[in-house]
């Protein structure tokens, strides 16, 4: 009997020990640009980004202090001024005021700086050439279930650790690709920028979720 109870043990113990390995190349890759990014008070990026079958490539901007950012594409103002998010939708005039969840891990253009690499599998892919620059290439996988997203593939520059570019692939195959093409560090911006002042959107329409 003790020697059955060893035996299972040991078989679990493997097991937990796999599920949890990860690729240490791709966690030093991650780690570098992390702190590239965190050591920084602020920074601003402009990026293109499209999705497949898509004609042509669409432009945003995303600017970053902190647990703060600014966020804006596909015809939306993301607001969040590390207590409150505020979405904004130019079509319809109206603003969506939420609690900040800072535990979610969607890997939207601001959280792809700084995301909890924990909730994630990563494995290094390899090196791409474009143009001088070689870039080494990380995919992450979420650990939880059930999400939208089944892979990211990140761009990392090899000589400097700035991200050059991501790849989201969901649950079906569908891929949307965002390249950085600007990238300004320490910008200088009040707090004040992070948050929705209604005054600057007359007429606008607000549906406070809190």
């Amino acid at each position: 009997m003790k020697k059955l109870i060893s035996i299972i043990t040991f078989a679990v113990a493997v097991n937990l020990s796999g599920a949890h390995a990860q690729d240490s190349k791709a966690g030093a890759i991650i780690d570098a640009m992390q702190k590239k990014y965190k050591s920084m008070k602020s920074f601003s990026a402009t990026f293109t980004y499209g999705a497949d079958g898509s004609k042509q490539a669409l432009k945003g901007d995303i600017t970053v202090k902190g647990q703060k950012y600014r966020l804006k594409l596909a015809g939306q103002e993301l607001f969040n001024n590390g207590k409150d998010v505020a979405t904004y939708i130019k079509e319809t005039n109206e603003v969506n005021i939420s609690e900040y969840e800072p535990s979610e891990n969607d890997l939207n253009p601001a959280k792809v700086y700084s995301f909890d690499k924990k909730g994630y599998k990563y494995t290094f892919v390899g090196e791409s050439k474009e143009g001088a620059n070689t870039y080494e290439v990380v995919e992450l996988s979420p650990e939880k279930k059930g999400g939208q997203v089944s892979k990211v593939k990140i761009k990392v520059n090899k000589a400097d650790k700035s991200v050059g570019g991501w790849t989201i692939i969901d649950k079906s195959g569908k891929r949307q690709t965002f390249s950085v093409i600007k990238f300004n560090p320490n910008t200088n911006v009040d707090d004040k920028f992070f948050s929705f002042d209604k005054s600057k959107y007359p007429g606008v329409e607000i549906n406070d979720l809190r």
